[in-house]
């Protein structure tokens, strides 16, 4: 019986899909604008040889460039004209909203609503390109002299030319990527920037997927540590699909209402603080800073090696900072703790809901409305927030561990990308549902508008 009703509620469910015009048409735009993301990492930039652009990818394999590849979908292995993803614009976002809170004419201008935000997106985009640049150019100066000792060339034709080219080039391609992520998150389902990054991750499975069992096949790697591998990276999914759904209920009391009837006993409801208010903002965030100074020195390093104490200071913090080092996993702790604090501290502020909860006549128990009710909020949500920053760090860098103690393949089992996987996969079939719901709602109305003017 329960097998039948069940495939009765999907049977229904598929139907209201159907009927549900708008959605399959966003559906259908965020499809096409990802399947453009993909298409676009495979145009190359001007004047690369990729034959020896890969043979100089395959001596780094396993560096941070090898990271930094996985979240922009292989475009920077083929240095396409996406090939810095849209990693300058998160940086941006991070500048801007740091700046936002120090500085009290930028938090001015935030108060003026939506002018006031157009402004700062427009202050993002200008520091993107400026990012960019920066990155291309510095990008552009190390394939050049990369691979020179070996006597591998990717530059086909080095020079001044080539270098502008470049920087155009990669310029347009992120601003393309930001324009198209914010075309997904208007006119499609989810999160443009953060589908975009899932699907450079998702694009990349296939490939680390296959590399793990070829080692396994080769004898590099235990038959049993594919297994602790795979069965991890189910635990790791249940975990996170477990703790994004965990919420604190605070619990809202209203007072009891006079009506015509009598009195009304008084409402009780919940204000639910999720564990990890930030989502995977913190990840994402830390990860970007950490790898912008990284891919800079890098081709920087190839540029200037051998040229003295700037050519060893390069080195050595690459060296010193290289994926799954000590220092880098460190700072990758830090920079996550301290995001998933500044981000929650940006989208929910106490004060106001303490305020909205007094305009109302909501309260909680025990605690007195206005400032009491502030403090008491701001008191649970740091303890909230202690819990999810530790939950993130933990989902992010034990497999790190793991891989680095059992010499599993990179990125064989990055938590990081798993994580943002699996939280922008759930954010993106809450929207759907959301979407099927409205849907729902909105031929209810339909049916009894019909209903009253037939009456009439």
């Amino acid at each position: 019986m329960a097998t039948a009703a069940n495939q009765m509620a999907a049977g229904l469910s598929l139907s209201k899909f159907g009927q549900a015009t708008e959605l399959k048409k966003r559906l259908w735009f965020t499809v096409g604008a990802l399947i453009v993301f993909r298409l676009l990492s495979f145009v190359p930039l001007p004047g690369i040889d990729p034959r020896a652009l890969n043979s100089l990818f395959q001596k780094t394999n396993g560096g941070v460039l090898d990271f930094f590849n996985t979240f922009s979908g292989g475009s920077l292995h083929r240095m396409s004209l996406i090939a810095l993803g849209v990693m300058p614009y998160i940086t941006a976002s991070i500048v801007v909203q740091l700046a936002t809170s120090l500085s009290p004419q930028l938090e001015a201008i935030k108060k003026e609503g939506e002018s006031g935000r157009k402004k700062l997106n427009q202050y993002t985009r200008y520091l993107t390109v400026l990012l960019t640049a920066i990155q291309g150019y510095f990008i552009s100066v190390g394939l050049e002299s990369w691979g020179a000792s070996s006597g591998i060339a990717a530059v086909v034709v080095p020079g001044l030319i080539f270098r502008v080219t470049t920087v155009i080039s990669l310029i347009g391609g992120t601003m393309f990527l930001m324009w198209l992520g914010e075309q997904i998150t208007s006119r499609g389902v989810g999160n443009g920037v953060s589908l975009i990054i899932m699907a450079g991750i998702v694009s990349q499975l296939p490939v680390v997927i296959g590399n793990l069992f070829e080692s396994g096949r080769t004898g590099s790697i235990s038959p049993l540590v594919i297994v602790a591998v795979l069965a991890l990276a189910f635990a790791l999914i249940a975990g996170i699909c477990f703790m994004e759904r965990a919420v604190r209920k605070v619990l809202i009391q209203y007072p009891k209402r006079q009506t015509a009837r009598g009195m009304m006993q008084g409402d009780k409801s919940y204000l639910p603080l999720k564990i990890n208010t930030s989502g995977v903002i913190p990840p994402i965030f830390a990860s970007s800073l950490l790898l912008m100074p990284l891919t800079v020195a890098q081709f920087a390093g190839n540029r200037v090696q051998g040229q003295g104490r700037f050519s060893d200071f390069l080195i050595g913090m690459t060296t010193a900072l290289q994926h799954g080092s000590p220092l880098y996993m460190t700072l990758y702790a830090v920079g996550i703790v301290f995001f998933c604090f500044f981000y929650t501290a940006v989208v929910f502020n106490p004060e106001e809901t303490a305020d909205n909860l007094k305009r109302h006549g909501g309260f909680i128990p025990g605690i007195r409305p206005g400032r009491a009710t502030g403090d008491y909020l701001d008191y649970v949500l740091t303890r909230v927030t202690v819990i999810g920053a530790i939950y993130l760090a933990f989902i992010c860098l034990v497999p790190e561990f793991i891989v680095k103690a059992f010499n599993v393949p990179s990125m064989a089992l990055g938590g990081t990308s798993l994580l943002i996987v699996v939280n922008v996969t759930m954010d993106t079939v809450t929207q759907i549902q959301s979407h099927l719901l409205a849907h729902q709602y909105g031929d209810l109305i339909k049916k009894a508008k019909l209903k009253g003017a037939r009456r009439g």
